[in-house]
């Protein structure tokens, strides 16, 4: 265990997990989360969650990685023994399965960032927009090149190891995405009108809060901070054993909470300053904000900023989802790093076909009423991380507590009421916490 890689800065690796937790779900999914949740009636509840639950799922995940050293099933059966070991093996698949369609938006990122290059990824023709849309996501020959080139580039960089690959890009890629969101920032908030997406980001509205609005906040807190994939445990393997796990899992939180702000600023405010439809659903992204940028002056530099963060996002948490079934195949199958990547790149691209051609000419294939895309999304987030998160909580909060004390305690002594706090937050609130979203997902 001694010899395993571990990350070459604090900043480095925060910036990784934040990557991680960053990904689509802050550049895609917090607007128009936000925008149909009523604003700050959806925000409030998200911050409350992110430094309460979100903390400590993200500690949780932390200690086992770092007390472990492996994968997730490796560090499942260091601490908990060899009958655990299944067990983690559970959020390996639910990693894999992720991005059999994850690798599928990331193409769809890819397809509109070249189109900004080309001119044209900005027009004030919504109907042409939704057409463009539903093109890019239907035609079967490019969604699959776009998306295995995705594969390819995610794989391209983790071939190059932890330290070169991980943690060198996301030191390059992450201030890169809050430079192309500033900018857009700052040029939503000059626009006339801007001030009432302000408004309805910030402006507290209680009447507003539902119990939708409040079950929505919870779902997502979970999904943005990649709770329940094994990203977090396999990251947390390589922490020093120098490093303060509550302050890092903090600052991870704390990181991505930021991103997901920006994320709003960067699209409500101009959505609304042109009155169009805050609560566009998913199509947000790729039809309202192409209308938004026709009206800039340069909409095709904008179009490329905003198509830049979208990428940047989806290979950032590509990355660290990629890294989870390729520990597994270090740690468990002794495959070195390079055969690793390779193995999983062939057979991603083979898995992810489905996903690809789930919105074109496998569009009547359904599994439980559900397309290969959509079924695939379903099973991973509502079953798989739920359960995945729950043993998680299983090992760190209950069977193995005295782990996850030294773990805590190894930089920094806490005291006796800092550690009654976090184990009730974790034993006992967390997995209410996690039985609502998963109930409030499958009903």
């Amino acid at each position: 265990m001694s010899d395993r890689s571990n990350w070459g800065s604090k900043l480095g690796f925060i910036l990784a997990a934040t990557g991680s937790a960053v990904g689509l779900g802050a550049i895609w999914k917090f607007p128009y989360m936000v925008g149909a949740n009523g604003g700050s009636a959806f925000l409030l509840p998200f911050i409350l969650m992110v430094f309460t639950m979100g903390v400590v799922l993200i500690l949780a995940e932390f200690i086992i990685g770092r007390a472990g050293r492996g994968s997730v099933v490796t560090s499942f059966k260091r601490i908990a023994g060899p009958l655990w070991a299944p067990l983690g093996f559970i959020g390996v698949f639910c990693a894999f399965l992720i991005m059999t369609y994850y690798s599928n938006v990331g193409g769809w990122c890819l397809t509109y960032l070249f189109e900004s290059v080309m001119g044209k990824a900005a027009s004030t023709d919504l109907a042409l927009l939704e057409k463009t849309f539903t093109d890019t996501v239907s035609t079967p020959l490019s969604a699959i090149i776009y998306q295995t080139l995705f594969l390819a580039i995610t794989a391209g960089i983790l071939i190059f190891g932890v330290n070169k690959g991980i943690e060198r890009i996301s030191k390059i890629l992450m201030p890169l995405l809050f430079v192309l969101m500033i900018i857009l920032i700052v040029k939503g908030l000059t626009l006339p009108g801007a001030t009432e997406g302000l408004k309805f980001l910030f402006a507290p509205r209680w009447d507003q809060v539902t119990a939708n609005s409040l079950l929505n906040a919870m779902g997502f807190t979970f999904f943005s901070l990649s709770l329940g994939m094994g990203i977090m445990i396999t990251y947390g393997s390589y922490i020093s054993h120098k490093e303060d796990l509550p302050s890092s899992a903090i600052w991870v939180a704390f990181l991505a909470l930021v991103s997901a702000l920006l994320a709003g600023l960067m699209v409500i405010p101009p959505v609304l300053a042109f009155g169009l439809n805050p609560s566009a659903g998913p199509g947000l992204t790729f039809i309202t904000m192409p209308a938004v940028f026709a009206n800039f002056p340069f909409p095709n530099f904008f179009a490329f900023c905003f198509y830049g963060c979208l990428f940047v996002a989806a290979l950032t948490s590509m990355i660290s989802l990629f890294e989870v079934p390729l520990a597994y195949l270090m740690d468990e199958w002794h495959l070195k790093r390079k055969s690793a990547a390779i193995l999983l790149f062939v057979s991603l691209t083979i898995c992810s076909i489905p996903c690809a051609l789930a919105m074109g000419p496998w569009s009547d294939i359904k599994i439980f009423g559900k397309n290969f895309f959509d079924f695939a999304d379903f099973v991973a987030c509502n079953i798989l991380m739920p359960v995945s998160a729950l043993f998680v909580i299983a090992i760190t909060g209950w069977f193995f507590f005295d782990k996850s004390k030294y773990e805590v305690n190894l930089t920094k002594e806490r005291n006796e009421t800092w550690m009654k706090v976090f184990r009730f937050l974790l034993a006992f609130v967390a997995p209410c916490f996690i039985a609502v979203i998963a109930v409030f997902n499958l009903m």
